[in-house]
């Protein structure tokens, strides 16, 4: 089934993003962590399938347990001693926080993982080619470059192998001497698709002032209510952070405001945004189940 919230307008696309992490960032709260982490692990498993549950457990959950212990190493703040070590003591305020820290960088990892499967190389030109045009078009192709590395060094070394650099010898040295041919190889590569890539948009007149596009891209009445949803969310939080309703202290105690009916809408407003792009993908769903079962 195809991605649904990619075919939405670009503009949604890049806004959800920029909320889901930016919000993700500077609110260091318990729910706020839990719920990015949850939204994007869903949309990051619809788009990915097992690979991306294989991704969170064998890497994001490490990322969040290495934190967890790291910071109250290196931080002692905090009133609540769990335990000394021989050099300072562990508090638990310190493992909390890094806990929520560790819970935030595994939710921004993920959310710019489906950011690359959404957001494509003509969608970001589409939104800044004419703002930022020579930024835009870098940006772009670097995006467009990581995938195609992997393939392309998988070429090289086939390309190697065929003409008898085939050597599987264990010794560093000739280890390293494989990998050096490989990356010159491939930074000539990379060179050569970089000049390609800018003498052909300098052909089509990329950048000039009166140059005309070409789009696929509509605003539509979808797209619409779904920016409305997402922007009176965002709002939502915003009036919730500056009134204090989902603010938290992590030292010397941990203090929380109590939960109010405020507090539950500024929740609730977080969760359907993050929970968006998996809630239009299960509509997608239910929408050609039922078209399936019609026919």
């Amino acid at each position: 089934m195809r991605n649904a919230f990619a075919t939405y307008h670009p503009v949604v696309n890049f806004a959800f993003f920029c909320m889901a992490i930016g919000i993700g960032i500077f609110v260091v709260h318990p729910v706020f962590q839990i719920l990015g982490l949850l939204g994007a692990l869903t949309y990051g498993i619809i788009l990915g399938g097992k690979s991306t549950a294989k991704f969170s457990l064998c890497f994001l959950f490490p990322v969040i347990i290495a934190v967890t212990v790291i910071n109250p190493l290196v931080n002692h703040r905090g009133s609540t001693i769990l335990f000394y070590t021989k050099y300072s003591h562990i508090t638990l305020e310190a493992a909390i926080y890094g806990l929520l820290t560790g819970i935030m960088l595994a939710a921004v990892m993920l959310w710019f993982f489906c950011y690359n499967r959404v957001m494509t190389s003509d969608k970001f030109i589409y939104l800044f080619g004419r703002i930022i045009p020579a930024t835009s078009l870098v940006f772009s192709m670097v995006l467009r470059f990581i995938p195609n590395f992997r393939t392309q060094i998988s070429r090289i070394t086939e390309a190697q192998t065929c003409v008898g650099f085939n050597d599987e010898s264990k010794k560093i040295k000739q280890k390293v001497r494989k990998g050096a041919r490989i990356m010159s190889a491939m930074f000539t590569w990379s060179l050569e698709n970089s000049i390609d890539t800018a003498d052909s948009m300098k052909a089509r007149g990329y950048g000039l002032k009166n140059r005309t596009s070409f789009s696929i891209f509509k605003m539509e009445n979808r797209d619409i209510a779904v920016l409305v949803v997402m922007c009176v969310a965002c709002v939502l939080v915003f009036i919730g952070v500056a009134r204090g309703s989902c603010s938290i202290e992590f030292y010397p105690d941990i203090i929380m405001p109590p939960v109010t009916l405020m507090s539950c809408i500024v929740y609730v407003a977080y969760g359907i945004l993050c929970f968006m792009p998996a809630l239009i993908q299960i509509k997608e769903a239910v929408i050609w189940r039922h078209s399936q079962l019609a026919n």
